[in-house]
């Protein structure tokens, strides 16, 4: 077996069941990019403010702009090594919760079945004035219908089903508000400056808390959403392994840190599993 997989089987026999947060890194072998490079830092625009998104229309044109020309990139993808593995451990009994930052709800059509969706998913969007709620699919369909001549060609996406478009296909798009209450619609996700609904972050400690050890997977953990977890875990004293191509915010209170491509090194775990 692959050294580093043999160290993390041994890290999670050692814990009997562990709790897992994932990040963008768990999702980029299935063609989603991610956010940040290996030392941590952005590697694509910023991506849109929930103030700004709130406060200005044409933040939000920009935004649905993008994200209808990006979709398919998220609508197509498919679990890949480091999804199917992690599933393969909860149904072994070794995984006790996800904690996911992703919004592509890969884990889920992986198999995973207890999985905490930090930040929401994006197959759901809702409507900011009277909270309707529609699939992502039909809201593409209300997209088309109110841009029937819209085309826009790009072969640039960014993470989170984002494309990059020139300002003139951003300027003739419409975005279509609520057909309930004449609203503005928004993805049912957090965006940056957002908070995290607060019973999802409670459930998450409570898993957290349970747990004999933590297992992040694909996250620099550089937003604090995420981090707050490997500082609990280490306030508490619960062993963490890291499992990531390149630094994290938690790299210094780890019991275990492995750079290499996640998949790869969960996949021999999974397989391993005893």
């Amino acid at each position: 077996m692959n050294p580093d997989a043999r160290q993390l089987g041994r890290f999670i026999a050692r814990a009997g069941r562990v709790a897992v947060v994932t990040g963008a890194g768990v999702s980029t072998a299935s063609g989603i990019p991610d956010y940040r490079d290996r030392n941590g830092d952005w590697k694509h625009a910023r991506p849109v403010q929930y103030a700004d998104f709130v406060a200005r229309p044409e933040v939000r044109q920009r935004y649905w702009a993008r994200s209808f020309a990006g979709w398919g990139r998220i609508a197509n993808a498919r679990p890949n090594l480091a999804h199917t593995a992690l599933a393969t451990l909860e149904a072994a009994g070794k995984v006790d919760t996800l904690i996911t930052q992703n919004v592509d709800g890969l884990h889920r059509r992986a198999g995973s079945r207890r999985v905490i969706d930090l930040h929401g998913r994006l197959q759901t969007v809702r409507c900011m004035g009277c909270g309707k709620r529609v699939g992502r699919e039909r809201w593409q369909e209300q997209l088309a219908a109110a841009n029937p001549s819209w085309r826009s060609d790009t072969d640039y996406f960014a993470p989170d089903g984002d494309a990059k478009l020139q300002d003139e296909d951003v300027g003739a798009f419409v975005a279509p508000d609520c057909e309930t209450c004449g609203g503005f619609v928004k993805p049912d996700v957090v965006f940056f400056g957002e908070n995290v609904p607060k019973n999802r972050v409670a459930s998450a400690f409570e898993v957290l808390d349970r747990a004999r050890a933590l297992l992040v997977v694909g996250s620099s953990l550089m937003v604090y959403s995420g981090y707050r977890f490997a500082r609990r875990a280490a306030e508490k004293g619960t062993p963490i392994a890291i499992v990531n191509q390149g630094r994290t915010r938690a790299d210094d209170v780890a019991a275990l840190k492995i750079d290499a491509d996640c998949g790869d090194i969960l996949d021999h775990v999974s397989k391993n599993v005893g």
